[in-house]
């Protein structure tokens, strides 16, 4: 479902601005979001001495590591414990998986899974509550 979700906002996107999508020649974002759909990984637990390059050179014994990116929490500018890898092919991303899950990097043990698409998020700041500035009032199943 994820992946049809991202599929229709692309094509949405290249409408929008013109970019008429064919058969025969689909636009390099598009290529890019659906070769890592599948071969994307998640990787937590990680250590707060790993960065980008660190993490590239655990994976790349797998297959071609397209990148790597530790989450750097903004306010303290120290790793948040997890990180994505991009693989170019999905069965290196499924092989790295399988093999590196649980394994330790740099003194811990990590958890490595295929990466979701987070869900939206509802926009504005603080919570969605009933009334306030502009609000609309909820029914009590939350709508």
């Amino acid at each position: 479902m994820a992946f049809c979700n991202k599929l229709g906002g692309l094509l949405r996107q290249s409408i929008s601005t013109g970019n008429a999508v064919s058969a025969n020649s689909p636009t390099p974002a598009m290529l890019n979001a659906i070769r890592c759909m599948s071969s994307r990984l998640f990787v937590g637990g990680l250590s707060w001495g790993t960065d980008d390059q660190s993490l590239k050179e655990a994976f790349t014994s797998f297959g071609d590591v397209v990148d790597a990116k530790v989450i750097i929490d903004r306010d303290s500018g120290r790793s948040r414990g997890f990180g994505f890898v991009n693989f170019s092919d999905e069965d290196c991303a499924k092989e790295a998986m399988n093999a590196m899950d649980g394994q330790q990097l740099h003194g811990r043990n990590i958890r490595v899974n295929l990466a979701q698409e987070r869900a939206p998020r509802s926009g504005g700041y603080g919570g969605g509550g009933g009334g306030g500035y502009g609000g609309q009032a909820r029914d009590n199943d939350g709508f």
